[in-house]
Parts: structure tokens; sequence; C-alpha cells
């Protein structure tokens, strides 16, 4: 099978070597827990049912979860196994599936995610992603998706080069939020607040690169408007090899965030998630120790 799961189009068969994203066909994952720290209406009061996949399609320098995303921790598990994991999580309580960085699987998930809501599998699936991601692929998970949870984190494809390594990022990951949004349409909380439909687009800031930000925001917000959530993200801590970096290597200030978020109000924006200071700390890793996988 030529895998064709995410934008790299390797044209490799991953049951015999492995792609750009490091990974064969079988899954490899490095966690699997209850996250109390995603957005409000993903933990919610109970943790979300994350599960942490190794391997990555981008190279970002400044990745916090640099050890699985290009140094592979993990361990491989049979497609049993993984849904297994699924309802082990329900059971514990989790209020929803969270797959982090799925995107290198997008073309073998469907038959897993098929299986579970047939075995009844009661809760919202969340597609957690960088953004890079192929159409064709998130087409085959049109049903099965129920929260998409993309990051949107460039604007200008000069900056996805030089801290992501790829060429396309904006124009790619700008149809694949289409493509997503297109299943989900707006979003919709339950009683409790907790998404059960829809979509929130992430934004990491970066030091030295608001006016990137704001014209990601302006582009979400002219697309979407409110019926979507954004998220900006204040929690970025120079790690991997942004550590020393010229331009990267610093944690952002609060004067440029602040000025990010100010910009969001400007725009007229009711649903947007904002985090204080206090986010900017490695504290809020996990530790890769295979916890919920074996």
């Amino acid at each position: 099978m030529v895998c064709s799961s995410c934008p790299r189009n390797c044209g490799i068969d991953r049951n015999k070597v492995t792609g750009f994203c490091g990974t064969t066909r079988e899954y490899k994952l490095a966690k699997a827990y209850l996250h109390p720290y995603e957005e409000p209406m993903i933990s919610g009061k109970r943790g979300s049912g994350t599960v942490f996949f190794s391997g990555c399609s981008l190279r970002c320098i400044f990745c916090q979860n640099h050890e699985i995303s290009e140094g592979l921790q993990g361990t491989c598990i049979s497609d049993d196994r993984l849904l297994e994991i699924f309802f082990e999580l329900r059971d514990k309580g989790a209020e929803n599936i969270n797959l982090v960085t799925p995107t290198h699987y997008a073309s073998f998930l469907p038959d897993v995610l098929r299986k579970a809501k047939a075995n009844g599998l009661d809760i919202p699936i969340v597609y957690n992603s960088s953004g890079y991601e192929d159409v064709e692929a998130l087409k085959g998970l049109e049903g099965l998706i129920d929260v998409y949870l993309p990051d949107l984190k460039y604007f200008r494809d000069i900056h996805a080069k030089e801290y992501s390594g790829v060429r396309n990022y904006f124009s790619t990951a700008k149809a694949a939020i289409a493509e997503m949004y297109r299943q989900t349409g707006p979003f919709i909380l339950d009683e409790r607040g907790i998404m059960v439909k829809g979509m929130i687009v992430r934004h990491l800031c970066l030091p030295s690169l608001a006016l990137d930000s704001k014209l990601v925001l302006k582009h979400l917000y002219e697309t979407y408007g409110d019926n979507i959530y954004m998220s900006i993200m204040n929690q970025y801590v120079p790690m991997h090899r942004a550590i020393g970096h010229e331009k990267l290597g610093t944690r952002l200030s609060a004067s440029q965030y602040r000025s990010v978020v100010s910009y969001a109000a400007s725009l007229g924006t009711r649903n947007c998630l904002i985090q204080d200071s206090e986010s900017q700390s490695d504290s809020f890793t996990p530790d890769f120790d295979l916890h919920g996988v074996k």
C-alpha cells in the first residue's frame, strides 16, 4: 500500500519501510491517559482521553514533544490494542478520545474508528493535529471524527520553512481546515460545556512573529467567524533546537501576546480562548512513559 496519509506523499510501502514521519504501518504510541490541560471544552472536569502517536510529518525546531515526534520514543501496538485503549480511557471517565498527531496514520485510522463506534464507543473522537493534512485522507475520516483540533501555525511560508521544515504549510493547512469544517459545521457544546461537534483552531504565538499571528487570526475569523473557537496559545518555551536560537531562543513577551489578543478582540471575535503567562512552562509537557499503552 503506497502511503498517502500526509501531504509529504512519500509514496512508499509502510508495511515494509518507514516514511518521512519515521513510522511504519503499525501504530506507535508513547502515552494514553486523561489529560487535564487541554482547552476547557475538551478536557472538561474528567480529562481528555489523550492518545499520543509517535512520529510526525513536520520538523518543528521548537517541538515540545520532540522525544516522540522525532526521537520516536514509544512502542508499536496492533489495531486491536488501539481499540482496547479507546475503551479503557472511556471506562476511566474520559470526556473524549483525543488522537494527538495522528496525521501519518490518517489513511489507516478509519477501520479502527469504525470498529470503535460499532462496538459502542459513545464519546466524541477528537483529531488533534498540526494542520498539515492531506484533504483526501481527511475525507476518509468523514463521519468518524466529531471534533477537529488543528493548529494553524503560520501564515507566511518563509516561517514554515525555517521553523517547521515545510514549504507549502499555509495553503495546505488552509485547505485541510476548510475540509474539517465542512465535515463538522458550527461547533456544538453539550449541557456541561463539552464540545461534541465542531472545531477549535490553535495558534501558538512565537517570539517576533506577532504580525504573522495576526494574519492567521484574520484569515480564521474572516473565513469562519464565531462558528469555530480560536485558541491563542501563550505557552511557548524554547525547547529542542530552538534553545539558543537567534529568533526563537527567548520566551514570548507579555506585550507581544497582548498585542495579538487585542487584535483578535478588534476583529470582533466572541469565541476566543487565551492563556495567562503561567502556561509558559515545560511542566505541562507529558512524561512519555508508555503509561496506558502496554
